[in-house]
């Protein structure tokens, strides 16, 4: 027996509106996809589109929205959602668990989080089917991999303004994920995935069970979902060896006609290596003459227990990096030390029982629970200014008798030298990241008459929460390790010097020394007690949603057909707190955390209304008035046309004013802090390297963004051609008041060319010394504006050709400009295909058949086009003219797009009455390698990321995954 509310039997009464929150999750009204994909053909079907709270036929939608079936989405197997919806053109380049590897002290490590346009993460809306999720992180994140994949009918893609139907955030736009709550049966299903290589190997096992019950009045589902991947904690692939970064030019000076910058291979570390190189000396706490400037310390002999010395061959030097010498030693460990991809165990539990009381009334109850447990590798932690005394007990005695016979007849005599290191033998530094989230929905929905007039309303409550417990692991504190790097010989053994000094209050019990001096020294008992202590934090994120929705379907009728209405209101709270133990607040190198703690709460009314205007036309607007507990009321609205002049060919419009609240992590950081690097400006054209802490804090007092975003496109729906579909959409975001910091190399940039001299406040010289920079502070301020331009493009073909059925899709965007103007910058990442831009055109085809035998096919060709480092840059080798911080040199501007293809092979049969479906999917079939780009030339960890973007381009190569699912 069919419920009494399904999707056909309920859209056919309700006839034109409903609340996308109520119905589409309260009453499980089957959404039907877009207007593009051309797939409505029962006029009797009312569908709620994602960017509109009205219900309508899907050639109906008001706002431009691609569809993705849960049928497509099955026949790539991807080992997870995000890897899936990442490959859409509008959301290319989001961060994922791969990209991500490197999120330590702010804890995304893991997360998977959608970007449209590459606006920003935060300014792109989440849903689940209608509803909010809470967010896996302070700053709102929304890891999508904590949906229950099994369950996905589809996911849609509003691409465009839509904050006065779902509120704040939604400025970029929406993508909602649907899913299946009136599947009915057993199915389960496994899937093993591999990469050519044979590495990177996860499993992915589901289970989920639906039942009607009570002659079809109640509906029960539960489903459960594991996935395990053994990760890669370094980067070994041969396109990663090349050396290929970008630097300072070491042969520029300002008016010679050379680019400022070079990209080339062949390029590393100057100022360190593996076991330590030798950059300066000390004289007490001042620097002094060093005539032992480039001498490193090799591999220790085991008999003797020492380092050999040697002196490294330079190439020509730039700051931290040179072209040519002994560049491949000197970087040897510290390249590709960042993890390739991440260790991860996830588990997914969802349950949902809904039951009709009456014909009117129904209620239901949800609740899912998540679980991540991942790991992944940031670096191999390099270290320079390191200082080292020159009676350390580990000092080969032959560098230390040529010190002293140079202090027998030096004005300032040495006390120390200062190496660069890689620290060889010390394991690189990661994460190692626990999040629960658990999300509890309660509601009911109905129908009654009221004046004569009939209303539909619902009701619902969420809770969510996130439990973060995030650690680092093999980071060490400052403090600890200096101590045990002073190692002196006292009463004939090696011991902390803190520990045989006069001073009893520095005595550090129990202290191991540790050998930093050449490779091979390093002992598990300094290991151990170097990471006895570590820093982690423990946060709690939670999201209180209650709303209340009206919609009534025929509220009076003009003499073109009825007006619809929706209204009702929302009130929700978001907080976070924690907990960090004492021992973060003394400092490591990695992971000083703080804890986050605050909490906004937001009240929300709306209207919505449709207006048949005649003559093919439709007016479709909204008006939403929210207030913050923060920043105060707001106005968003939404004013949108469409016209339909043949049967073939329909238009449409919006413009709209749209709003991103600041998140909790942006109004109220308490100061959490990460070692970086920066490039300081010394003269002429030259730079001198500086390690540095960099401390972003919160603002209170941030006020929402504002957006203001125009949409123009056409459908063109040939009935000559049936089947096919076809949609160009212009797009126009301008954000005023957008939240915002400045890089901490741009802080130094600005502050040492004189352009903004109160950025030079923000960065914090260590006590006494006007050179030697401790921290740099970052605060968000509403001082920066976006604005965004450009095009989607969207096609599809589907129709029966011999013995079975053809589909032919494709979608693109171009996006014309990205460009935001921070008021010290304008910078547009339109057509940028190194980090933080986007391609200007980014594609996505595929074509599938599918045989009445059961046997199906499905070929995906995607990528995008070629791009810049940057569009303010100036490509030459001679005859440069001079070179600033916005309109730099360089000796290559360009990098090549890519093109990547996938196949996908299914197999439906049935055994013993159960449906089967037998699937072999290859991801890049030609295992095609990244394109290289140069990143630097600033930045501890330039040489252990991936020599590329991996954003954008496939740094795994070619992987395969084969997989059984039954259903019965």
């Amino acid at each position: 027996m069919s419920n009494p509310l399904s999707a056909t039997t309920r859209a056919a009464r309700l006839a034109r509106v409903s609340l996308l929150a109520s119905v589409a999750s309260v009453a499980g009204l089957a959404l039907m996809p877009s207007a593009a994909l051309a797939q409505v053909s029962d006029d009797e079907s009312r569908i709620v589109v994602t960017g509109s709270r009205v219900v309508r036929d899907g050639s109906d939608a008001p706002t431009p929205l691609s569809v993705i079936s849960g049928e497509e989405i099955d026949a790539e197997a991807p080992a997870n959602i995000a890897d899936f919806v990442n490959t859409l053109p509008s959301v290319s380049g989001s961060q994922t668990a791969v990209s991500n590897s490197g999120s330590l002290s702010n804890g995304k490590s893991g997360i998977s989080a959608l970007n449209l346009r590459s606006l920003g993460q935060s300014r792109t809306l989440v849903l689940l089917d209608g509803q909010r999720s809470v967010g896996s992180t302070s700053d709102g994140l929304v890891d999508i991999n904590t949906f229950p994949q099994a369950l996905i009918e589809r996911v849609e893609v509003v691409t465009g303004g839509a904050s006065s139907v779902y509120g704040s955030d939604a400025v970029a736009g929406v993508v909602n994920f649907i899913l299946d709550k009136d599947f009915t049966g057993i199915k389960a299903s496994y899937e093993y995935g591999v990469t050519t290589y044979s590495d990177v190997p996860n499993h992915l096992a589901q289970l989920t069970l639906g039942t009607e019950f009570a002659g079809g009045r109640g509906h029960l589902i539960v489903s459960g979902e594991y996935f395990n991947q053994t990760g890669k904690d370094f980067i070994d692939r041969d396109w990663n060896q090349s050396h290929y970064f970008m630097i300072e030019n070491p042969d520029y000076v300002p008016g010679n006609g050379l680019p400022s910058r070079i990209v080339a291979p062949r390029i590393g570390s100057s100022n360190l290596t593996p076991g330590g190189l030798i950059t300066g000396c000390r004289a007490g706490d001042d620097a002094a003459s060093c005539p032992f400037d480039g001498t490193y310390f090799g591999t220790i002999d085991n008999t003797t227990g020492l380092a050999s010395i040697n002196d490294l061959n330079f190439g020509e030097v730039s700051g931290q990096w040179m072209v040519g010498g002994d560049y491949d030693y000197s970087s040897q460990g510290h390249v590709g030390s960042n993890s390739l991809a991440n260790d991860e165990d996830r588990i997914g539990l969802f349950g949902r029982l809904s039951y009709e009381i009456t014909p009117s009334f129904e209620v239901f109850a949800q609740a899912s629970y998540n679980k991540f447990e991942g790991r992944s590798f940031y670096q191999q932690t390099p270290s320079v200014n390191v200082d080292i005394a020159i009676d350390n007990a580990y000092l080969p005695p032959e560098l230390v008798a040529q010190i002293a016979d140079y202090n027998a007849t030096a004005a300032e005599p040495i006390t120390a030298i200062r190496m660069g290191t890689s620290n060889a033998g010390i394991p690189a530094a990661g994460g190692d990241n626990t999040r629960e989230v658990s999300r509890y929905v309660a509601g009911a929905s109905g129908f009654f008459g009221l004046a004569g007039l009939e209303l539909d309303w619902d009701t619902y409550f969420q809770h969510g929460e996130a439990k973060t417990d995030e650690m680092l692991i093999n980071t060490w504190q400052n403090s600890r390790l200096d101590a045990m790097q002073d190692a002196v010989v006292s009463g004939g053994t090696i011991q902390c010097r803190v520990n045989t000094d006069s001073d009893p209050s520095n005595d550090l019990p129990g202290c191991v020394p540790i050998n930093r001096i050449g490779v091979g020294g390093v002992t598990q008992e300094a290991l151990d007690f170097l990471f006895e202590v570590y820093p982690s934090r423990q946060q709690e994120i939670k999201q209180d949603v209650v709303a209340l929705n009206f919609s009534i379907g025929e509220l009076f009728n003009t003499w073109e057909g009825p007006v619809s209405i929706a209204f009702g209101g929302e009130y929700r709270e978001d907080s976070v707190d924690g907990y960090i133990d004492p021992v973060n607040l003394n400092r490591f190198l990695y992971g000083n955390y703080r804890v986050t703690t605050g909490k906004v709460n937001v009240k929300e009314g709306y209207v919505e209304a449709l207006v048949p205007l005649g003559f093919g036309a439709e007016f479709n607007g909204a008006v939403r008035v929210t207030d913050y507990s923060t920043s105060g009321t707001v106005t968003t609205w939404k004013a949108g046309l469409s016209w339909q002049p043949l049967d073939d060919l329909r238009f449409r419009g919006t413009l709209s004013r749209d709003i991103r609240a600041p998140n909790l992590l942006e109004l109220f950081d308490a100061g959490t802090a990460r070692t970086n690097a920066v490039n300081i400006p010394i003269g002429g054209g030259a730079v001198r390297p500086e390690e540095f802490v960099e401390r972003t804090l919160g603002n209170p007092d941030l006020e929402p963004e504002k957006a203001d975003t125009l949409g123009l496109g056409v459908v063109f729906t040939p009935m000559f051609l049936p089947g096919f579909t076809a949609s160009v959409d212009y797009f126009d975001i301008d954000i005023e008041g957008a939240v915002s910091t400045i890089t901490a190399q741009q802080t130094v940039d600005l502050c040492f060319d004189g352009s903004e001299p109160e950025l030079c406040d923000y960065i914090i010289y260590a006590a006494g010394s006007d050179t030697d920079v401790e921290f740099i502070n970052r605060y968000p301020i509403n001082f920066a504006s976006q604005k965004s331009r450009g095009f989607d493009i969207e096609a599809s073909y589907r129709a029966p050709i011999g013995n079975g059925a053809l589909t032919l899709r494709g979608l693109a965007t171009y996006t014309i400009e990205n460009v935001s103007d921070s008021g010290f910058e304008v910078d547009d990442i339109a057509g940028v295909n190194a980090g933080g831009g986007i391609p200007t055109l980014v594609y996505r085809v595929s074509a599938g058949y599918a045989f009445d035998s059961g046997f199906s096919a499905v070929l995906v060709g995607r990528g995008f086009g070629d791009g810049v480092y940057d569009n303010d840059w100036i490509e030459c080798t001679t005859g440069c003219p001079t070179s600033d911080n916005l309109n730099r040199t360089i000796n290559t501007n360009s990098i090549k797009g890519t093109f990547y293809l996938d196949s996908n092979f299914n197999y439906d049969f049935e055994v013993g009455g159960v449906e089967a479906t037998a699937l072999f999917a290859v991801k890049n079939v030609f295992d095609r390698a990244p394109v290289l780009i140069g990143n630097g030339p600033f930045g501890n960890n330039t040489e252990a990321y991936p020599q590329t973007n991996r954003s954008l381009y496939d740094t795994l190569g070619r992987t395969f995954r084969l997989g059984l699912s039954i259903k019965y």
